[in-house]
């Protein structure tokens, strides 16, 4: 049987190189069908695998997404589990795909429901999702698409933030990207965009990762740009004495590791008026004090991943557990001007 289907795909394989590209596509469907009908799962595996791969290697993503598609719906009538050969399969398919092509992101959607489903992590694998982020941030830099009207900068935000700890760095490049693309001023509101999906979900380290790397690189690629070094007995920070949003995110992510809300509490009045300038902050601020600090906000029926949707601009996602956060003792803002 094993040979069988390698003479099949072979076949296959020859008509793609021939550039019979309609040919093998649909031929490749009706096998793999019968495969699925005979509940055949391994064959009709191998035949959608093979064929997805060489049509997208040969530029016709349509086509070739098309058969990645209904691989993962086989996989999920076949129930794989996440991991080893059954995400590798993926990843090839996935890394296949031409830059740009629209396909693919019905079937990273797909395959993260896969991994939702029957894998360990409910917002999906974290492997699948920095290969997606990294592949579509890969995409805007090759076609320079930081416009509203392109869905890759989004498409790449929304799974580096479920990535590994490979993913904040990934991020942060992309943001600052971003913002080269905008008014010098509006540096906070990108560096924001690469650490409150971490700080939202549970994830301090990678927040952290990703406000040092935007910092590095800003004050790398501005030298005109006036940066104080402000230390004292336990915290080290930089402040931007034109940039006071910026200052507002490096004290937050201090006033998270130590759990003060006090601290917190502080920020938020003192940096009132210009975080009421931004106007698109409330809400995730609202839910980093719940989640942090335990101020309780009203509750209106809106998960936390619907507001980081309309903040970031993707749609909804499984709600993470509330992070269990260690509470420490109240910090004192350090004694500088920083707005």
């Amino acid at each position: 049987m094993a040979s069988k289907i390698q003479k099949t795909i072979a076949r296959q394989q020859e008509k793609i190189a021939s550039g019979a590209y309609y040919e093998a596509h649909q031929q490749l469907r009706v096998i793999a069908s019968r495969y699925v009908k005979a509940r055949n799962w391994a064959a009709a595996i191998d035949v959608l695998f093979e064929g997805a791969t060489a049509l997208l290697r040969a530029g016709q993503g349509g086509s070739g997404g098309d058969l990645g598609c209904y691989l993962l719906d086989v996989y999920g009538k076949a129930e794989v589990p996440v991991g080893g050969e059954g995400k590798g399969r993926l990843l090839t398919v996935l890394r296949a795909f031409p830059p740009g092509e629209p396909t693919k992101k019905k079937f990273v959607g797909e395959m993260m429901a896969w991994s939702c489903k029957l894998g360990d992590h409910p917002n999906g694998d974290p492997e699948l999702h920095h290969v997606a982020g990294t592949l579509f941030a890969e995409a805007v830099y090759a076609y320079h698409a930081f416009k509203l009207a392109d869905h890759e900068p989004y498409e790449a935000e929304r799974h580096l933030a479920f990535g590994t700890k490979d993913s904040p760095e990934h991020l942060a490049n992309l943001e600052y990207e971003w913002y080269t693309q905008d008014d010098s001023h509006t540096a906070a509101l990108y560096a924001a965009r690469a650490i409150f999906p971490y700080l939202l979900t549970s994830n301090l380290r990678s927040a952290n990762k990703a406000h040092l790397i935007f910092i590095a690189r800003l004050i790398s690629s501005n030298k005109s740009l006036s940066v104080q070094e402000v230390s004292s007995s336990s915290a080290d920070m930089r402040v931007f004495p034109s940039l006071p949003l910026l200052n507002f995110l490096g004290l937050l992510l201090l006033a998270v590791q130590r759990g003060s809300a006090d601290l917190f509490k502080q920020l938020a009045k003192h940096f009132a008026p210009h975080i009421k300038e931004v106007g698109m902050w409330d809400d995730a601020l609202a839910q980093i004090g719940e989640a942090y600090f335990g101020i309780r906000i009203p509750r209106q029926g809106n998960p936390l991943f619907d507001m980081m949707g309309s903040m970031m601009g993707f749609g909804g996602s499984p709600r993470p557990s509330t992070p269990k956060v260690k509470r420490a003792e109240p910090a004192v803002l350090p004694a500088a001007d920083l707005d």
